[in-house]
Order: structure tokens, then C-alpha cells, then sequence
């Protein structure tokens, strides 16, 4: 029996191509999730020219709802068409997870600061895993409630400090945002059937194009049309700045980059978010960057890490 020889040449071919690919991945993932990131610091931007929520968020979604439906059409090529109860799957998640979620972030960026914002949704991890336990009966681990401890620990230090600097609205504001992270931490836990069914990227394309179709109707609802030409012109560059490089941009880099690394490796990598915030936050909108901060941010990020590894290693 003659033994084939593998080729060393062919070998390290395959494995500077697996690295390389690796190094998109990663590239990708890092990218999409500053570019996340940055959704905050253009919404505080914004509301210095005197836009309310609701005209702001129909701004961005307006923007937006061409790329998603784009996104939808594309991914549903040579697929069954969706069935009442996925058609009633999509409209639950869309109004759950970027509908509500999207409006009630908006509302709170009026009262926190940025990075106090991203620091409260990076919590989300431990809110799809409380919800997993209250709907589903799963575990909580000591490592898990101990992580969890610390994390949250961090965000009040950092709300405790901002409280004090910026008065009782503070309380509003981050109410409103863990109201969104919640929102979409039950997104989260409620899409997984449809993932499998439909794909990632023709649920998120159907889901979102129904939230920009909700905040057009709030928009229509609540405001006078008008209200939307009286905008000063930053806003509605503001508002396209945010759809695309903020919005419809890193969902598809963050797609792109979980299918190269993998979904773990590419959520370790949003502990970037919180970081790119902070640091925008104080170069682009003079926001303080205090010991509290620091010391706050440090505890959420690690808290979620140790969170990660305790559910990793049930």
C-alpha cells in the first residue's frame, strides 16, 4: 500500500487562508460593532438642533427602509413564501425588537449620557438570560448571578455618578433604555424558531423593514407632517448618517463576521462597543470621563466576559 505524502506547501496554503479569514471575520465583527456604537453619538448630535424622538427616529428609519426591504427581497429569493404564523412571527419581532427598542433608546438618549446608554445595553446577555429562566424554567448559576452582580454594579456606579451631576431626568432616561434593552432581549429569546425557518439575514431584513413601517405610522400619528421639512438640515444628514453607518451597515458587517468566526467569538468582540462609545462620547461630545466611569465601565465589561464563560461552561 503506497501512502500518499501530504504536500507541506498545500498545508500551510490552508492554514494562511483559515487565519486570513479569521482576521475578516474578526475585522468585520470589531467593525460592526463600533460602527453600532456610533448610533448614540449621532442621536445626541441630533438633539442639539431641537429634533424630538419621534421625528428623529422616523428620520432614520425613512433612511433605512429601502436597504432592509432590499435585504428582505434578496434573502427571500427561491424561498417559500412565509406562512400567517410566520408572517405573525415577523410583525411580533419587528415591533418588539426594533420597533420598541429602537423608539425607547431614542426617547432615553434624551436624559443619559451615551455612554451610560451603551453600558445599560450591554446588559443584554443577562437579560435574555433571566428571561430564558422566568418563560423556560432554565438555571441560573452561582458564576452567572455573581457575573451579573458585577456588572450591574458597574452601571449604578456610573448612574449614581451621572445622577448627581445631571439631576432626577437621569432616572427617566435610564429607565427608558433598560426598557429597550429589554425589549430586545425578548426579541432575542423569541427568534430562534424563526432563524432556523427563515435565516438570519431575511428575518432581520422582514423584521426591521416592519419597524421603519411603525415609525413612519407613529410618525404620522403623533406629529404633523409638516414638522419633518421645519428640521435644521444637519439633522436629516444626521438622520441618513445614522441609517446607513449605523444601522443597516453593521448588521450586515456583524452577519458577515459571524459566519467567518462563528457567533461566540463575534460576541466577545461588542465588549469594543461600550469602549468606542465612551471614547466618542468625550472627543465628539465633550461628555466627562471620570475615575466613576472608568471604574463603572471596567466592572460592566468584565461582569458580561465572566457571564459569557459561566453560561459557556454549563
Amino acid at each position: 500500500m503506497i501512502f500518499k505524502q501530504k504536500d507541506p506547501v498545500a498545508q500551510v496554503n490552508t492554514a494562511q487562508a483559515a487565519t486570513k479569514n479569521i482576521a475578516i471575520g474578526l475585522g468585520f465583527a470589531v467593525v460592526g460593532a463600533i460602527a453600532f456604537s456610533g448610533k448614540a453619538i449621532i442621536v445626541k448630535l441630533a438633539y442639539r438642533h431641537g429634533v424630538d424622538a419621534v421625528t428623529l427616529i422616523m428620520l432614520r428609519m425613512l433612511f433605512a427602509l429601502p436597504i432592509f426591504a432590499l435585504m428582505a427581497w434578496w434573502a427571500s429569493r427561491g424561498k417559500p413564501p412565509l406562512s400567517r404564523k410566520d408572517w405573525l412571527g415577523v410583525l411580533g419581532l419587528g415591533f418588539s425588537g426594533y420597533y420598541l427598542a429602537s423608539f425607547l433608546d431614542f426617547a432615553g438618549l434624551q436624559y443619559v449620557s451615551a455612554s451610560l446608554e451603551r453600558l445599560i445595553l450591554y446588559l443584554n446577555p443577562t437579560l435574555v438570560m433571566l428571561l430564558g429562566a422566568v418563560l423556560y424554567g432554565r438555571r441560573v448559576n452561582r458564576r452567572q448571578m455573581l457575573a451579573m452582580a458585577v456588572s450591574y454594579g458597574g452601571v449604578l456606579l456610573v448612574f449614581g455618578h451621572e445622577i448627581k451631576l445631571e439631576g432626577p431626568d437621569v432616572a427617566l432616561g435610564a429607565a427608558l433604555v433598560f426598557a429597550s434593552a429589554v425589549s430586545y432581549a425578548v426579541y432575542l429569546v423569541y427568534s430562534g424558531e424563526l432563524v432556523q425557518r427563515l435565516g438570519s439575514l431575511r428575518l432581520v431584513g422582514l423584521a426591521t423593514t416592519v419597524a421603519c413601517l411603525l415609525c413612519l405610522l407613529q410618525y404620522v400619528l403623533l406629529r404633523p407632517i409638516g414638522t419633518a421639512l421645519a428640521v435644521a438640515p444637519e439633522v436629516v444628514w444626521l438622520s441618513v448618517l445614522n441609517a446607513t453607518a449605523c444601522t443597516a451597515v453593521p448588521v450586515l458587517l456583524v452577519m458577515m463576521g459571524i459566519e467567518r468566526i462563528g457567533s461566540t467569538l463575534a460576541a466577545q468582540t461588542g465588549m469594543i462597543g461600550p469602549m468606542s462609545t465612551i471614547l466618542m462620547g468625550v472627543l465628539i461630545l465633550g461628555e466627562p470621563f471620570t475615575a466613576w466611569v472608568a471604574a463603572g465601565t471596567v466592572a460592566v465589561i468584565a461582569g458580561i466576559l465572566l457571564f459569557t464563560r459561566a453560561a459557556g461552561s454549563k
